[in-house]
C-alpha cells in the first residue's frame, strides 16, 4: 500500500445495516483510517436496527482519528445505492430458528454440521434461502448503482457472490473472507517463536505473511508462503509435522472462552490435509471438515479438535451483541475503535485511488486457478487497485484435491442455476451428491431433503417449495 497526503471521499451503501458484527467492525476500522472521508449509508428490512447502528456510528466517528465517518439510516434500497461508490452486502438468509434447523434435522440422520452455512445440507438450503436475496440485490445495484464495488460477506459465500454476477453479469463484485488469515497467524508465530529464541519479542502480525491461495470459499490452500523475502514453507511444514498428532491450539484474539470453545480449534484437519495431499489448507478446521465425507472428520470432531457451534450459542451471543448494542446507540456502552483483522477498508481504499493492495477473495475463474470450471467462484489473491478487482494468477492445486475443489464448484454452479429458474426437479440430484450425504440412501435422503424444504419453505421461490 502506498502512502497518501490526502483523503478520499467514498460513499458506502451498506445493505444488512443492522448487523450486529460487520457494521461494527467496518465502523471500528473506519474510526483509524486516515485514508477516507466516509458516508455510510445504512439500510435494512429492520430500519430500527439501521437507525440504531447509525447512532453507535455517530459515537465511533466521535472517536476517529482522521475525518470522521458519516453515518446515516436509509428507508429503502434505492435511497441506500444512488451514487454509491461502494456497496457491502452482509444480510442473514433467514432467521436463526432457521440456522438451527439446518443443523438439527441433518444431525438426525447422522449428519453433524461444525457450521452448515457453505456446503453440505446446512450450506445447500441456506443457498436455497439466500439466492433469491441476492439477485434481488443484484437487480437494484444494476438499476441504481451500475459502476459500484460490491464486497459480499454473506455465506455462501461462493454460491451467493456467484449470484450476483448471474443477476448482473457486469457487476464489479466480489466475495470478502477472513478464513486465511488462520495460517497467517500460525507463520507469524512460527517466525517469533524463532525470533523470540534469538533476540526476543514479537516481530511479526498476520499482516507481513503473504500466501498464494488456492481453493474455493473455506476449503483454500496455500502453496507458497513468504515472510519479508523468506520462504516459509519449509518452517510451516515442519510446524505442521511436529503438531500432526495433537494438534496446536488457535482461537481469534480477543474472544472468551465460550467463543473458543465452540469456534477454537487444534488445526488437526488442517495437519492431516497437508499429510494427505501435500500442501498446506488454509481455512479452519470446522470449515474443512464439511467439503469431505462424515467418515474423514465430522464423525468425531472432538478427537480431530473442533467443536459442532450449536445455534444455542449463536442465540446466546446474539442477545450479548443485541445488549451491547442498544447500550452503544444510547451512551452508555464503551466504545472500542481498535482496528480489526479485516481487509476491507484497505481494499477500499486502493479501489478509489489510494494505492494498490493484495489480499484473497472469491471471484468467478477467469484462468486463474487451472483445473477448476471457468465461470465458478474460486478463491485466489487479487489486486485491488484504481483499475477494479484483478484475480492474481495462483497455480493449480494437486490432482487429487483438484477433483473434490472441482466436484464442488460445479454443484454450486448447478444449484445457483437451478434456483435462477425455478427448476426445483434439478435440487435434490444435487443436495444427495454433496460428500455429507451421499452415503445416504436415495430414499432416506430424499426424506431428509423433504424434512428440511419444509422447514424452510415459506423462504423459498413457489416453483422450489415442492422439489423434494
Amino acid at each position: 500500500m502506498h502512502d497518501i497526503d490526502f483523503e478520499i471521499d467514498v460513499k458506502i451503501a451498506f445493505v444488512g445495516g443492522g448487523s450486529l458484527n460487520w457494521a461494527r467492525v467496518l465502523m471500528a476500522d473506519l474510526a483509524q483510517e486516515t485514508r477516507l472521508a466516509a458516508e455510510v449509508r445504512l439500510y435494512d428490512v429492520d430500519s430500527a436496527a439501521a437507525r440504531r447502528n447509525a447512532r453507535i456510528g455517530a459515537r465511533f466517528a466521535e472517536a476517529s482519528v482522521g475525518t470522521p465517518a458519516r453515518y446515516r439510516a436509509c428507508d429503502t434500497l434505492t435511497e441506500a445505492l444512488s451514487g454509491a461508490d461502494v456497496v457491502v452486502i452482509s444480510i442473514l438468509p433467514g432467521l436463526f430458528a432457521d440456522m438451527a434447523h439446518d443443523i438439527d434435522i441433518p444431525a438426525r440422520y447422522g449428519i453433524p454440521q461444525a457450521v452448515g452455512d457453505t456446503v453440505g445440507p446446512g450450506g445447500f438450503v441456506r443457498a436455497l434461502r439466500a439466492i433469491p436475496m441476492l439477485t434481488e440485490i443484484a437487480t437494484a445495484i444494476a438499476e441504481h448503482a451500475p459502476r459500484a464495488h460490491v464486497c459480499n460477506l454473506t455465506n455462501p459465500m461462493s454460491v451467493l457472490t456467484g449470484a450476483l454476477y448471474a443477476a448482473f453479469p457486469q457487476i464489479r463484485a466480489w466475495g470478502e473472507c477472513h478464513e486465511v488469515t488462520k495460517i497467517r497467524r500460525q507463520v507469524a508465530h512460527i517466525a517469533n517463536a524463532e525470533a523470540e529464541a534469538e533476540a526476543g519479542g514479537d516481530r511479526w502480525t498476520h499482516r507481513d505473511v503473504e500466501v498464494n491461495v488456492l481453493g474455493i470459499n473455506h476449503f483454500t490452500f496455500v502453496d507458497r508462503i513468504a515472510l519479508a523475502g523468506r520462504d516459509m514453507l519449509p518452517a510451516y511444514r515442519a510446524f505442521a509435522a511436529r503438531h500432526l498428532a495433537e494438534g496446536w491450539a488457535q482461537t481469534e484474539p480477543g474472544k472468551d472462552a465460550e467463543h473458543a470453545r465452540y469456534f477454537g480449534t487444534r488445526n488437526r484437519v488442517a495437519f492431516d490435509l497437508l499429510d494427505r495431499f501435500g500442501i498446506p489448507a488454509a481455512a479452519g478446521d470446522r470449515h474443512l471438515a464439511e467439503f469431505l465425507p462424515v467418515a474423514d472428520y465430522l464423525a468425531d470432531p472432538e478427537g480431530w479438535g473442533f467443536a459442532l457451534t450449536p445455534v444455542d450459542y449463536r442465540i446466546r451471543d446474539r442477545a450479548a451483541k443485541q445488549a451491547e448494542a442498544d447500550a452503544l446507540a444510547d451512551g452508555t456502552g464503551p466504545v472500542n475503535v481498535a482496528r480489526s483483522d479485516e481487509a476491507m477498508v484497505d481494499q477500499v481504499v486502493a479501489l478509489m485511488g489510494g494505492g494498490v493492495h493484495v489480499s484473497n477473495v472469491n471471484l468467478p475463474n477467469r484462468g486463474q486457478i487451472a483445473g477448476l470450471p471457468e465461470g465458478a467462484i474460486v478463491e485466489s489473491n487479487a489486486i485491488f487497485s484504481g483499475l477494479g478487482v484483478q484475480p492474481v494468477h495462483a497455480g493449480a492445486l494437486p490432482p487429487a484435491l483438484t477433483a473434490i475443489v472441482a466436484d464442488h464448484a460445479t454443484r454450486q454452479q448447478a444449484l445457483l442455476q437451478a434456483v435462477m429458474t425455478e427448476d426445483g426437479a434439478a435440487l435434490f440430484d444435487l443436495f444427495h451428491a454433496d460428500p455429507l450425504v451421499a452415503h445416504l440412501p436415495r430414499d432416506t435422503a430424499r426424506t431428509l431433503f423433504g424434512d428440511m424444504l419444509t422447514a424452510t419453505g415459506h423462504h423459498l421461490p413457489a416453483g422450489l417449495r415442492g422439489a423434494a
